[in-house]
């Protein structure tokens, strides 16, 4: 697919290992998932976690068509394929989440399962574009997709030139602890590293200063611009998305979610479930994590590798 992707696999040798692929968001790299890999490979999976594209050390495209739902498909299956995987158990947050309910939908042939963390279907206006109606939400106050995407190149500058601030506001922000809806008070025109609060110190009870630098040497090595033009194509891929808005798919489904994920509250609708449940009428489980936040992979790392490895034993009965 024109992409060098950098991924790390953890597994133990077996060949009753089931494949399982965890996909992440921004600003996030493969190492947001290091404390499932080895939950998971201990639990007979080949685990596979890459940098998706534009992050980390996979390769990153400045043209903003390049993120669109086809060519990240063919990132995944391209994985698949190098690795001579036939299917495997997918699993996404944030961005990442969308990625396997894109796939899935297109490619089921290659997928065994779906489980998606924070983020299940959001709402879908067949009559307005994605950041158009960011740009109506976010007229009389800041809010960071605008931010993002009406400041190409300068958000992606003024997030570099202040990376150390960055990780660390947005992280906290983005906690169970945190509150990102603070930055809503702050005029649109705000910088989005002043527009979020204080965090304390680091270490925090689920992150410590060592994990919190691998984020900021990664994306200080890639720089921010693919993280970016995720959000930037999503109007690109609310056009691809049109054909499937009334296809479903029979894939097992799962979906974990944390009772104080701003993303889940603000962004996905009165509803988001039954949403998720038109798309995959076989969703078996939905659990919440209690007093987390958007980062649960990282907040409640042994509630999340718990609910994985359940989720993934039942369909391991099938297989």
């Amino acid at each position: 697919n024109d992409l060098r992707m950098h991924f790390v696999e953890h597994s133990t040798p077996s060949k009753k290992n089931i494949p399982v692929v965890l996909c992440h968001g921004f600003p996030h790299t493969w190492f947001s998932w290091h404390r499932q890999l080895p939950a998971l490979s201990n639990a007979g999976c080949k685990v596979l976690a890459p940098d998706m594209r534009g992050m980390g050390e996979t390769s990153v495209p400045k043209d903003i068509s390049a993120y669109d739902v086809d060519t990240i498909c063919r990132d995944l299956t391209g994985l698949l394929d190098y690795l001579e995987i036939d299917k495997a158990v997918f699993v996404g947050l944030d961005f990442g989440a969308f990625a396997i309910y894109d796939l899935a939908l297109r490619f089921p042939e290659r997928v065994i399962a779906v489980i998606g963390l924070e983020n299940p279907a959001a709402p879908h206006n067949p009559n307005k574009p994605p950041l158009a109606e960011y740009r109506e939400m976010g007229a009389d106050h800041f809010l960071h997709i605008n931010y993002f995407c009406e400041k190409v190149g300068r958000a992606d500058d003024d997030l570099l030139v202040r990376i150390d601030e960055f990780f660390p506001k947005v992280f906290w922000a983005l906690s169970g602890e945190g509150n990102y809806f603070d930055t809503f008070k702050f005029p649109k025109e705000t910088h989005y590293i002043d527009a979020l609060n204080d965090p304390p110190s680091l270490p925090w009870n689920w992150l410590n200063i060592e994990e919190m630098q691998v984020f900021i040497e990664s994306y200080r090595k890639s720089g921010f611009t693919g993280g970016l033009n995720w959000y930037r194509s999503m109007d690109i891929k609310w056009e691809q998305r049109k054909p499937y808005e009334n296809v479903s798919s029979n894939i097992p489904a799962y979906f974990l979610g944390s009772e104080n994920d701003v993303d889940l509250k603000g962004f996905h609708g009165d509803d988001p479930i039954s949403l998720l449940r038109k798309q995959f009428p076989n969703l078996r489980a939905v659990e919440m994590v209690s007093s987390a936040g958007h980062l649960v992979q990282l907040e409640k790392s042994e509630e999340v590798n718990t609910a994985l490895v359940r989720f993934i034993d039942d369909i391991r009965e099938e297989l």
